[in-house]
């Protein structure tokens, strides 16, 4: 849309539309001037008639019809105006019909009766017409009767029509297909037509489809030998490319030459493979998991039939929590059974769709960029993820980034006006140069030689003045942010003196600015630059407004990143269409996930922030069986998965029953199910072989019609698709377009009037948006669920770990805001495991299959792990102090089991890090924080969860800082207090108390206490080595003493202080001697 570099800001539901920024005052309008001469019924533009005025059916409504709708509505439909229902009246110009009245103030013979009104059809229209029924609009465009509304007679239904030029094999042989030539005046048609062309000489002809084609003068012995001779031409072609590419030379004269060559070797070329894990690795891994399942077996039999009964309760909650720590493992073990790993080649990506001399052929990709709050996502990190964005590796014309400002922030806003200015600057300098990364301040903070592989003479010069550039760029943007601190009394006021409209963040219109793309700007070498849009959505009191609401994009591919989640290799974009693209595997792929890989993390992570154990071992797992789950960002999607539609399914053969057995095999069955089946594969047949993403779902719209009167069946479509997508014919248009775009035919007035409309506060309320449409809300997890119902309509998803990670962000390193992302993370799976869309009982019987089925389970299921976590970690000091234990006496079969348990486990984790590639510091980390994460951060989302789904009652924990410093990782160290820190520090504190108690008690008792000491010892110490990072963290930075030697001096301390007590010197063994008194008393 052209914009001319201006804000625009409107409300549909208040029919407001203003421009700011202009050259003159901000000017309010009405939105119905911006589509006033378009024809609410087909979209065309209305007609001026020779009066100058714009054509107008209804004189009491003036609702907008063009002309050949009104002709159409008179001749063939009720003839009263959509709108008011009153009756139209004629128009000069236009054709008398039944029931018009004598009219005296026109003479109009010439056209009040139409004998020709068929001639005067434009073949085109009628072309367009039926179009638009095979994709289910349902709505006549141009006055002329869809298929749909046709009745038999008009189409001649006794002669069926060929479909995609192929033979109908249900047709019977006393019926004939009719053969439509091509119209000779008006170009190829790819739709077939129903009607004829009045150029045409050439009358269609019935054709028997038992007799050969070659009987009617199509397939005959000359065209045979052209394909002949075409084959042998193809295979002389290849034959030079596989013994003559390598001599060096031309050997092949002109042939070597031919455009089409590179398709006959590497372009046609699978664009990706799958790389299994080698047997080596992956076949003792199972072998280890089934003998861990063997040895759990055994080990609950021992247990369960071995109680103690001096200790029954701490036994029997010992044993209620290790069956659910068995069954947990379970959901995270068996989807891992089938992991394997990606490869994709970008070579061939370029020769199959970018060919010399000629338009790239890559799909477009539209990018968003959420963000809400500037003050806590600083501008500076959105702007280098927007810069890293305009600089991808990708066609310029076929990227548009659109950054969702849901905070309606003024300092967003200028910060992105400064960003466009400065990336005219740096997108050239990047592609010049080719430097990686493309956020230019995580470029030039690197630590690397910056001249490796560098040979242009002039790259150190402009390198420093680029430099020199940035540095200025951020002293704009923090000059922006020092005066956003303190915001005028009166709000913020735009360069025209209009009011900023976002001064009310929960009451201003939508807003649309294009920064760069559609208004002529140009880097400073003059080439063009990719799309930059700023949008930020309406909100009004009243209206429920999510924060990752309904995406509106006309592009096939869209991709979606936080706004601190940058490019990291500017060929990501090429690597996700590596898999979507592939004319093989492509389709049926919904989204395409890279792992998220962090920046300003310590050496040690000591918070498993870097999350590699589910990054590299977990999603790997999942991709072998129907793919990885939706992580939240640093994702591109397909658009038409997005918007709810099924994935394609493959169609059997007909007559057959199976792939792999005769055709008579089918005779077993009944007639009557053949007969059935014949009727399903008819209407299969007749709706088409369209693109694969909206059949289904389009069967389900015209399956949901049958039965009721012509009339409503042609409007139906309709509603269905306003029900689903909103009110919005241009983007319900845009949907049914698989390749994305805009209708053809839509002006840059009726676009913005819809982009208003779509970004209006109330454009989702009685739609499908959020609920099988878009992300899907009811959850603060909303990643999970998209994904999740995807999966069910049957697609899959893939995970792409490009050599170089794809996208850096920024991770929360400190224990408090560590914590706090962990909360809301398993918040969300406690409200989708409360929701209907829980995956223990929804979507059976779609495409999910059951292990795919196992990991989201497992993903909603893992917060109810820290119930009896904090119960299980709690038992060793409970045990230390009572004395008790809550395992008997060990046999040797016993030790045999217990052994064999902890051994399977250490294997199963050995094998994991290995074909994973995984190193132990991170498993141990992650280990670690399992533990830490279970017994806080899940407990308290377990607790806040059912109070707000079941109560009502929603909780928020505060978090307040009590100091730092200012050195390297300074925010590791900052110590932040919350209630989060009370079960961890609880359990700590007792298991401690619990070690001291436990060796004095065996000190006081003597040598016999010390064996059964140890398995009490090596229980309290297990939970104390998991929770030392928490301790660690609690503790904050010691500049002098390491936090180790603190607690070891403590803990030893007190065990010498009571040993101390124990052997004393200086009191006697046998206790005070006592004496008899030699003074007489008495």
């Amino acid at each position: 849309m052209d914009t001319k570099g201006r804000l625009i800001a409107g409300s549909h539901n208040r029919n407001e539309f203003v421009l700011i920024n202009a050259d003159e005052i901000g000017r309010v309008t009405s939105v119905k001037e911006l589509s006033g001469q378009i024809c609410q019924i087909c979209g065309d533009e209305i007609e001026i008639t020779v009066d100058g005025e714009p054509f107008v059916a209804c004189n009491e409504c003036a609702f907008p019809v063009c002309r050949p709708c009104y002709e159409y509505e008179r001749r063939e439909g009720n003839q009263a105006c959509p709108q008011c229902k009153t009756r139209y009246k004629r128009i000069k110009g236009s054709p008398r019909v039944d029931g018009d009245e004598d009219e005296d103030e026109f003479d109009d013979l010439e056209n009040e009766f139409d004998y020709n009104g068929n001639e005067r059809r434009d073949p085109h229209q009628i072309a367009e017409a039926a179009f638009s029924t095979r994709l289910n609009i349902g709505r006549s465009v141009s006055g002329i009767t869809t298929p749909s509304e046709l009745d038999a007679a008009a189409i001649g239904s006794e002669i069926p029509l060929l479909t995609y030029g192929q033979e109908d094999d249900t047709i019977s042989a006393d019926k004939h297909a009719l053969i439509i030539p091509p119209f000779m005046s008006r170009g190829k048609r790819i739709h077939p037509m129903p009607f004829s062309d009045s150029s045409m000489t050439v009358p269609p002809r019935p054709m028997d489809p038992k007799k050969d084609l070659a009987v009617y003068g199509y397939g005959t012995v000359a065209w045979k030998e052209r394909m002949e001779e075409w084959k042998k031409k193809q295979n002389d072609k290849l034959q030079v490319v596989k013994h003559q590419g390598d001599k060096g030379g031309n050997n092949g004269g002109d042939e070597m030459d031919d455009p089409d060559l590179p398709k006959m070797d590497e372009g046609r070329q699978p664009l990706s493979r799958k790389l299994p894990i080698s047997s080596s690795k992956i076949n003792p891994y199972r072998m280890i998991i089934l003998l861990r399942m063997v040895i759990l077996g055994l080990f609950f039999h021992y247990r369960i039939r071995h109680p103690v009964n001096d200790a029954y309760g701490l036994w029997l909650t010992s044993i209620i929590c290790e069956i659910w720590f068995a069954v947990s493992w379970i959901f995270d073990q068996f989807p891992k059974w089938f992991p394997i790993e990606r490869e994709t080649y970008l070579d061939r990506l370029s020769l199959r769709y970018e060919k010399e001399g000629k338009p790239s052929e890559l799909a477009p990709v539209d990018i968003f960029v959420s963000t809400v709050d500037p003050l806590k996502e600083p501008p500076l990190i959105t702007a280098n993820t927007v810069l890293s964005i305009l600089a991808v590796d990708y066609p310029v014309d076929k990227v548009a980034c659109y950054v969702s400002d849901d905070g309606a922030a003024m300092l967003t806003f200028e910060a992105l006006s400064e960003t466009s200015e400065f990336a005219r600057k740096w997108v050239p300098f990047c592609k010049k140069f080719n430097i990686e990364p493309r956020a230019p301040e995580w470029y030039f903070a690197q630590k690397v030689d910056y001249l490796r592989d560098k040979v242009e003479p002039t790259f150190v010069r402009e390198r420093r003045a680029m430099k020199r550039e940035y540095e200025e760029f951020k002293v704009r943007i923090n000059g922006l942010v020092a005066m956003a601190q303190k915001v005028p009394e009166e709000g913020w006021t735009m360069q025209d003196g209009t009011p900023w409209p976002g001064n009310n963040v929960r009451d201003h219109p939508g807003m649309i600015q294009v920064f760069l793309g559609h208004n002529g700007v140009h880097d400073i070498e003059g080439n063009e630059l990719p799309s930059l849009i700023y949008v930020s959505r309406e909100k009004r009191p009243g209206f429920e407004h999510h924060k990752k609401a309904a995406v509106i994009s006309n592009a096939p591919f869209l991709l979606n990143v936080d706004c601190d989640h940058y490019i990291n290799n500017s060929k990501a974009l090429r690597e996700a269409m590596c898999f979507m693209m592939d004319p093989q595997a492509g389709k049926k792929i919904c989204y395409v996930q890279f792992p998220q890989r962090f920046d300003g993390i310590d050496r040690h992570d000591r918070y498993s922030n870097r999350n590699v154990v589910f990054f590299d071992i977990n999603m790997k797992g999942l991709d072998g069986i129907q793919g990885p789950i939706y992580v939240g960002t640093g994702c591109v999607f397909r658009r038409q998965a997005l918007y709810g539609y099924d994935a394609p399914k493959k169609t059997k053969p007909p007559g057959k029953t199976c792939n792999c057995l005769p055709k008579w095999c089918c005779c077993f069955r009944s007639r009557k199910k053949n007969k059935k089946s014949k009727t399903k594969d008819k209407k299969k047949t007749t709706k088409g072989r369209e693109t694969s993403t909206q059949i289904h779902a389009l069967e389900n719209i015209e399956e949901g019609i049958e039965g009721i009167d012509s009339e409503k069946s042609a409007l139906m479509p309709q509603i269905k698709f306003e029900k689903k997508f909103g009110q919005s014919p241009v983007f319900i248009a845009s949907t049914l377009l698989e390749e994305g775009g805009v209708p053809p035919g839509a002006t840059s007035a009726s676009l913005l009037k819809e982009a208003i409309h779509v970004i209006s506060c109330g454009y989702e309320d009685k739609t499908d948006w959020g609920k099988e449409v878009g992300w899907i809300y009811g959850s603060v997890t909303e990643d999970i669920l998209t994904g999740f119902k995807m999966h069910c309509h049957g697609w899959r998803s893939v995970y792409c770990i490009p050599k170089r990670p794809a996208f850096k962000g920024s991770a929360p390193i400190n224990l408090s805001d560590r914590l706090h992302q962990v909360l809301r993370w398993a918040l969300g799976s406690v409200e989708i495991f409360l929701s209907r869309h829980c995956p223990i009982w929804y979507g059976y019987g779609c495409g999910l299959k059951p292990l795919e089925r196992f990991s989201y389970i497992n993903s909603v299921v893992y917060p109810l792990t820290s119930i009896p976590l904090i119960a299980y970690c709690t038992l060793p000091a409970v045990c230390l102090l009572t004395g008790k234990f809550i395992v008997p006496e060990i046999s040797n079969y016993a030790s045999i089991v217990f052994m064999g348990l902890f051994i399977s486990i250490a294997a199963t984790s050995i094998l994991e890090m290995q074909w994973g590639g995984v190193g132990i510091d991170d498993w141990w980390r992650n280990e670690q924080f399992w533990v830490i994460g279970g017994v806080s951060s899940h407990f308290f989302a377990l607790l806040q969860g059912l109070l707000k789904v079941l109560a009502g009652v929603n909780t928020n924990f505060t978090v307040t800082s009590k100091g730092g410093d200012d050195g390297e990782y300074s925010e590791l160290y900052l110590f932040k207090w919350t209630s989060l820190l009370i079960p961890p520090l609880t359990l700590l504190i007792i298991n401690i108390i619990g070690v001291i108690v436990g060796v004095s008690d065996a000190i006081s008792n003597g040598y016999e206490s010390w064996g059964p000491l140890f398995g009490r010892l090596f229980f309290a110490l297990w939970v104390i080595v998991h929770l030392y990072p928490f301790l660690k963290g609690f503790m904050g930075k010691q500049d002098r003493v390491p936090t180790i030697i603190i607690v070891w001096s403590i803990l030893l301390a007190s065990i010498f202080s009571l040993l101390w007590v124990r052997i004393n010197p200086f009191l006697s063994r046998d206790g005070i001697v006592l004496e008899v008194c030699g003074l007489d008393c008495d």
